[in-house]
């Protein structure tokens, strides 16, 4: 049981630093009158950092869980299973590797694609955390599952937003 409240706790981290990383964006097009609070700044100011912390946190997240549930991962059955969990991974994963200057600079326009996996993630968290947590909810789970709507939401908001305002 330690070793699960423990990949509860880095997983409830990774949620908020990864929505850390969200913030910025979805306040400034969607509540750009809050655009100039202290966390927005710090969130944009600090965004790849955070965004390589929630990497770390989701990594530490997973390496937990394939510790505590013994994970044999030359089994087909484990990717099946944990599907979802290693999909974020893999999307924290690439989205952390290039997370610098360099990439930017050399990856031009794919760099901004790539970076669009993190919608793709957003979509993703929710699932993987009804799955897993299924029968079996901590008092995390219900605030992590809020914050990953809520910002579903505000992701659609912004899409609707966008797409009335190329209408006009």
């Amino acid at each position: 049981m330690h070793l699960n409240f423990l990949a509860n706790i880095l997983a409830f981290l990774a949620v908020i630093a990864y929505i850390f990383t969200l913030l910025p964006s979805m306040v400034r097009a969607l509540l750009p009158q809050f655009k100039s609070t202290k966390l927005v700044i710090f969130s944009l100011r600090h965004r790849r950092n955070i965004g390589i912390l929630a990497f770390s946190l989701a990594l530490f997240h997973g390496v937990w869980i394939g510790i505590e549930r013994q994970l044999d991962f030359y089994k087909f059955e484990t990717y099946i299973k944990y599907f979802q969990g290693l999909a974020l991974l893999t999307i924290f994963t690439l989205l952390a590797l290039t997370s610098n200057n360099w990439s930017v600079q050399h990856m031009k326009k794919n760099w901004r694609r790539l970076h669009y996996l993190t919608f793709l993630a957003l979509f993703v968290l929710p699932w993987h955390i009804i799955d897993k947590k299924q029968g079996n909810w901590s008092f995390l789970t219900p605030i992590s599952l809020f914050l990953a709507f809520l910002f579903i939401g505000f992701f659609i908001w912004r899409n609707i937003q966008d797409y009335r305002n190329k209408k006009k």
